[in-house]
């Protein structure tokens, strides 16, 4: 038995043992490769509803004809159907291209607020949770994700490529190798003795000058990551810090930003207080991630600079909730309880002045699968049905710089493809139980 077998054979166990309770429909897309059809191979899909999120409308009754993976033309019905095609019908059904999720942990999140955690796990123990969240997150209908940072460094590239090479079934992923944190911040494990010694592989972000930055940007980005992030302020969950403090400063950002640019790459800040938001933007990073304590002036930068905000504005209620029946720390639920409203508040002024609004949902602190409960939060703080949509499908294609080839249905792009019964927007919560996901042109839940 080869290496590629042995990995093949491991991965599909843990996915029929993790995932024993799948219905019948996905049977048959739970042993791998799990891979594009072939190229020759047609579906066209019967769309009662179909939400055309490059232009914020509803089309009535079409046909959208995929050709391997690919989408190839959309009709008004009948249209015309090729002959031999797979016909799927989802006249019943409200259409749109697979969700986005640009702020997921889908490996190494245990959804608790245990600081010795990562050190109670082992590699291999965090790879194959991240087989089961990725299949979660796939039949939940994200067809893709922004994985932004594992305390134990490149294991969600290794992931990312399993994915890749059909071996896992889950969501293209574009990741962030390791975070970049300064010494006992945000991204750093915390709240142990101290004279517990951290693996190297769980410090290998940490950076506390300009120089160091660029060099840990650059390791991580010669390793293989699609986007860097950075610990701007302290965390929520990581005992001992404050989020409202600014950690790295905006010149560590902005080396983080420029050596990043000499890839290509784009940069996500985890950032919670006013002032580490505000450096973070004037540095140039894409996105800010929670934005909790946003005020006014920082609005106002964003919108300047066109910054997107990746705001995870459901997870506050989950921890709030669970965080006290686990008996999570009072130092967290304090933490938590001071920036849950004023995220919100904050969302919801940063909506009206025309920030540009991305979909993030730190899932992995909760369930992974989960991550749609966060659209009806978004509209109950200032989007319309249309816009949370257009937030979790083209606006966070455009954040990942992966717009040509995901985030709407269109001529051309990836067929990833997922479908919610009824009126999705009359009711945005039915996304939270999608009957149809499509990715690549391959189905793997269908109703």
């Amino acid at each position: 038995m080869t290496m590629r077998t042995a990995l093949a054979a491991v991965f599909t166990f843990v996915t029929f043992v993790a995932c024993g309770s799948a219905s019948a429909q996905t049977a048959d897309y739970m042993t791998p490769p799990y891979l594009p059809p072939a190229p020759t191979a047609v579906t066209v899909i019967r769309a009662g509803r179909l939400l055309d999120v490059d232009h914020g409308a509803v089309l009535r009754d079409q046909v959208i004809v995929v050709r391997g993976d690919k989408i190839v033309s959309i009709e008004s019905a009948p249209g015309h159907v090729p002959a031999g095609a797979k016909i799927i019908d989802l006249s019943r059904y409200t259409v749109s291209p697979g969700l986005i999720d640009c702020h997921t942990h889908l490996v190494g999140g245990d959804e608790s607020a245990n600081a010795s955690a990562p050190l109670e796990r082992s590699g291999a123990q965090d790879v194959l949770d991240g087989v089961k969240n990725a299949r979660r997150t796939l039949l939940a209908g994200f067809t893709t994700v922004r994985d932004v940072g594992t305390y134990r460094a490149f294991v969600d590239i290794a992931l990312r490529d399993a994915i890749n090479d059909g071996i896992v079934m889950g969501p293209r992923m574009a990741v962030a190798g390791a975070y970049i944190t300064v010494s006992s911040g945000g991204g750093e494990v915390t709240g142990l003795a101290p004279d517990v010694q951290i693996p190297a592989e769980m410090r290998m972000g940490v950076a506390d000058t300009p120089d160091e930055v660029r060099q840990r940007v650059r390791e991580i980005l010669n390793r293989g990551a699609d986007v860097i992030k950075v610990i701007a302020t302290g965390a929520v969950l990581t005992p001992g810090t404050k989020p409202g403090v600014e950690e790295l400063s905006e010149e560590e950002i902005h080396a983080a930003v420029t050596e990043a640019a000499k890839y290509g790459v784009r940069v996500a800040a985890h950032a919670h207080g006013a002032e580490g938001i505000k450096a973070a933007v004037r540095a140039g990073v894409a996105s800010i991630e929670h934005g909790s304590l946003i005020d006014d002036e920082g609005i106002a930068l964003m919108k300047e600079k066109g910054t997107y905000l990746d705001a995870d504005i459901y997870n506050g209620d989950y921890i709030a909730s669970v965080g006290r029946q686990q008996g999570w720390s009072a130092e967290i639920l304090r933490k938590n309880d001071e920036t849950t409203d004023a995220q919100r508040q904050g969302f919801r002024k940063a909506v009206a002045a025309g920030v540009k609004i991305a979909f993030g949902t730190d899932a992995g602190v909760y369930p992974h699968g989960l991550n749609a409960r966060q659209l009806p939060y978004m509209v109950k703080y200032g989007l319309t049905p249309m816009q949370a949509i257009q937030a979790a499908t083209i606006n966070s294609a455009t954040l990942i710089g992966w717009q040509d080839k995901v985030g709407s249905i269109a001529p051309g792009k990836s067929a990833d493809i997922i479908a919610v019964e009824g009126d999705g927007l009359a009711d945005i919560s039915r996304y939270t139980n999608v009957a149809f996901v499509m990715k690549t042109g391959t189905i793997y839940k269908s109703p």
